[in-house]
């Protein structure tokens, strides 16, 4: 089942327009969309290790410049286009809790949880209905996604060839296991 995906991002990774791609995936993953840009993240960075860090930075770059969408989605359309959002990822009634924890900890929340497999959207979205103070937000989201991608960058810079022949000979199992841990960041996310 993840070997047609599997080869299908690599073939994309050695595209030409394989940066649009990815910044594309990773600017829509901070907003809106539910798949996280990990998965032309790492083929990239496995394809052409020699840009991991490049690859890693264009990926922070785009998962930021969603972020302020999804910013802006909870500020500006919370009643219309965030509210709805919300309760597709299950956390319509988490929004009083929310709003608790965005005062007391807003950039730690912010840190901590754009690190985890909840899915990065729901912060950014839900920093835009707790009207949390936008730089603060951009400072601390550039912050986690870049740890974030670029620690997958220096590690498959530094153990590319031996990761890649493991996930090649693994890559049911790793992909089940990338399946089951988005959707516990989504069930986590209901369940918190």
């Amino acid at each position: 089942m993840f070997r047609a995906l599997y080869d299908w991002t690599l073939r994309l990774a050695g595209h030409r327009h394989a940066d649009r791609y990815m910044a594309a995936v990773s600017f829509a993953e901070s907003s809106f969309f539910p798949i996280p840009p990990d998965v032309m993240l790492v083929p990239m960075i496995l394809a052409r290790r020699d840009q991991a860090y490049r690859i890693a930075a264009i990926c922070t770059l785009a998962s930021v410049l969603g972020g302020m969408l999804g910013y802006a989605i909870g500020y500006f359309l919370y009643e219309s286009v965030g509210q709805w959002l919300i309760h597709v990822y299950g956390m319509g009634d988490k929004i009083a809790d929310a709003r608790a924890w965005f005062a007391k900890w807003g950039a730690a929340v912010i840190l901590i949880k754009g690190l985890t497999p909840i899915p990065f959207k729901l912060v950014t979205i839900v920093s835009g209905v707790m009207e949390f103070n936008f730089a603060i937000f951009v400072v601390t989201a550039a912050i986690t996604r870049g740890a974030r991608f670029f620690l997958v960058a220096y590690l498959l810079k530094k153990f590319g060839e031996p990761v890649q022949k493991v996930l090649e000979e693994r890559l049911n199992l790793i992909g089940w296991i990338v399946l089951a841990a988005l959707i516990g960041g989504f069930a986590l996310v209901a369940l918190v």
